[in-house]
């Protein structure tokens, strides 16, 4: 056990073992950390265990606390919605930080006055009115309210009506963007009508404005009042015209919310597409920020209970990319929205979308900040996601080995930065300490002198490390990185008969689809390592070859021999290049070159 503050231990005895909110503090009273439980007592008590050293976030943190709060509430799912509510009051260091929504503007519409305003605010009050957003695209904010303020007469003045009157009409009831009823010549029945159509509009459904305002001017036109009519066929031209824009994919049928996620290591993106009667209407994003050493699924879940349940624009379903521990606490907090994990078919292929574009939008974030010198492709994201890792696989290397009969061993390491081969960084080894076929103390010494020599010449480490081999060459490996001074970064093998991929740390094999993007980037880069491999084996074999049979021409030494090989390539080329072309070497001359000639013609095979 590590050693617990006396302030906490004097409120240990008396914590409840029934869930609540806990907050760690610091020894100058500030809020550190903010956690849920299930049973607090035993929650609060685990921070203290030799368990939690294997966390380097978490031992860190243990070691500044000083002090605790609690707060004990009814159910889990209370706790989940006031934990997100803490953390966006005291915004602990050591919690994961969701950017905050009252950075993004809302169009509020003040449904609780007698004739309502539509207005941008960033401020979200519970004070009766309705808020869309809040939007992310600042732009698409400005272009939806100024279609509303074009199509809806809806009044820009901010009198409290009816308390507060004036005696005249402002310039916007003669240029005919407003209908005045602050003199009532608009009454507040016929006012009211119009706001729910802007409030229909703005929930993504200018289908059922467009089919209320032919109702209407179908009935004016039948009334003989034509001057109303013409008047809701210019709304109606409009509508049709600002429609068809808004619509980017049409879907299957249903209103539906679909939830992508995309990670790259202390950061997150999560974004959500609308789908409103079938019509994918918009996309917003959030970045999460310190997550560096929590799960995927910790991070999904802090972004639903501190983002998303506030949202007053939610679906009847929302589409999850995987599914998280607090879901049953979540759809508590959701009663009337439906939570769906889609494993294929029509729904998945929309999760897919959603996580392209928060992979797009996560990747430009990194690309404003220069963490990244280009855009990783997809099979990155894949490849992190399949493996359960935390920081993307941007670079990954790939080792292999290539020995003939014991003879002529050497190894390979070929180097890819974003999917694709980077050919400057590839390293071929010869292996000098073992004789025989032993490609499990090979590839040890391979890949030690690989990392001894990167880590002497201060350059980067890969992100990923890729053993070809089974589960000997994987433990060979990880014993070569642990000397070398490398335990931060993931190290998996690949065998070749099952496509298996064994993750240092686990006892179970990962079997991915053959169609798997992050499986054929895998493949793709051991391929190139044993191409790598055998090529530098072959002109191993063959050099090796070729200096044994000069080493039994008289009057031929190293010098001259290496001067032969990089001229002919062999020693069939030597025969076959004649006198004069060997006679022109430096060193040579026409009786050497005779002498060599007549020296490989008596060691040639009959």
């Amino acid at each position: 056990m590590l050693p617990i503050p006396d302030a906490v231990v004097v409120k240990l005895a008396h914590l409840p073992d029934g869930p609540g909110v806990y907050l760690w503090k610091g020894r100058d009273g500030s809020t550190l950390y903010v956690g849920k439980a299930k049973r607090l007592r035993s929650r609060v008590r685990s921070y203290f265990s030799n368990d939690q050293l294997e966390s380097v976030k978490t031992r860190h943190l243990v070691s500044l606390i000083a002090d605790l709060d609690t707060i004990v509430v009814p159910t889990e799912a209370h706790a989940l919605i006031l934990e997100a509510n803490l953390i966006k009051e005291y915004r602990p260091r050591f919690n994961i930080a969701l950017r905050d929504d009252k950075s993004y503007p809302y169009i509020k519409v003040t449904l609780q006055e007698p004739f309502p305003r539509v207005y941008v605010t960033r401020r979200l009050e519970d004070d009766g009115a309705r808020y869309f957003g809040p939007y992310t695209d600042v732009g698409a904010m400005r272009r939806a309210l100024n279609v509303v303020k074009r199509i809806f007469t809806v009044r820009s003045c901010n009198y409290d009506m009816p308390a507060q009157m004036p005696e005249r009409p402002c310039l916007d009831y003669y240029i005919k963007r407003c209908k005045a009823p602050c003199i009532l010549a608009q009454s507040q029945h016929d006012y009211r009508a119009m706001i729910d159509e802007v409030v229909l509009f703005l929930s993504g459904r200018p289908d059922e404005v467009v089919r209320r305002v032919k109702e209407r001017m179908d009935l004016a036109a039948e009334q003989l009042d034509f001057e109303r009519a013409a008047e809701l066929r210019d709304v109606l031209q409009h509508l049709e015209q600002m429609e068809e824009p808004t619509v980017v994919l049409e879907v299957e049928g249903g209103d539906r919310d679909v939830i992508g996620y995309a990670r790259d290591g202390d950061d997150a993106c999560v974004t959500i597409l609308r789908i409103r009667s079938g019509k994918l209407l918009s996309r917003e994003q959030r970045f999460l920020e310190n997550i560096d050493g929590e799960e995927d699924t910790e991070v999904l879940s802090v972004f639903l209970a501190g983002s998303y349940v506030g949202m007053q624009e939610k679906a009847r379903q929302v589409l999850l990319p995987f599914d998280f521990p607090d879901r049953e606490l979540l759809e508590q907090s959701l009663p009337d929205t439906r939570i769906v994990i889609p494993q294929r078919g029509p729904r998945r292929d929309l999760i897919a979308l959603a996580e392209q574009n928060a992979r797009h939008l996560l990747e430009e974030l990194k690309l404003s900040s220069m963490e990244a010198e280009e855009r990783a492709g997809d099979p990155v994201y894949a490849l992190g996601r399949e493996l359960g890792l935390q920081r993307l696989p941007r670079s990954l290397v790939c080792f292999d080995i290539s020995t003939t009969q014991g003879t002529d061993t050497v190894g390979s390491c070929v180097w890819f930065e974003n999917a694709r081969p980077k050919r400057g960084e590839y390293r071929k080894f010869k292996v000098k300490t073992v004789e025989g076929t032993d490609d499990f103390a090979s590839m040890h010494e391979v890949v030690r002198r690989y990392f001894d020599r990167r880590i002497k010449d201060e350059k980067p480490i890969p992100d990923l490390i890729v053993i070809d081999g089974g589960k000997g060459q994987l433990s060979a490996a990880h014993a070569a990185l642990s000397e070398a001074g490398i335990t931060d970064r993931p190290l998996i093998s690949l065998a070749k008969r099952e496509e298996e991929i064994f993750v240092w740390g686990r006892t179970e094999p990962l079997k991915l689809s053959r169609r798997s993007p992050a499986l054929r980037l895998l493949q793709q880069a051991r391929d190139e390592a044993h191409r790598f491999a055998v090529t530098y084996n072959r002109k191993r074999r063959s050099m090796r070859t070729v200096t044994s049979e000069l080493l039994k021409v008289p009057g031929i030494g190293p010098v001259k021999r290496r001067q032969l090989l990089q001229e002919f390539g062999s020693v069939q080329g030597v025969r076959e290049a004649g006198e004069d072309a060997i006679a022109k070497l430096p060193g040579f001359n026409a009786e050497r070159a005779k002498k060599l000639l007549e020296s490989l013609a008596a060691t040639s095979p009959v």
